[in-house]
């Protein structure tokens, strides 16, 4: 099993919009939604890189491996 890259918050904002997220919130923790399989996923923004279990829980809410998240 491959390592979780560390990903700043703009980072992890711009995987979620490739993999098809929307924004539907944009006050306090932003949350990005996907229609297709009705996932809506609260993403943190404070200073710095998110915390690893942070993007395994993620990960493991949009369903995908790691690799795949790596990968976006």
């Amino acid at each position: 099993m491959s390592r979780l890259v560390r990903v700043s918050y703009r980072e992890l904002a711009a995987k979620l919009r490739r993999a098809g997220y929307v924004e539907i919130r944009t006050t306090r923790h932003p949350v990005y939604y996907l229609e297709a399989k009705n996932i809506t996923i609260p993403v943190p923004h404070h200073p710095g890189d998110v915390p690893i279990g942070t993007l395994r829980a993620i990960a493991r809410e949009m369903d995908v491996s790691v690799d795949e998240f790596n990968d976006l």
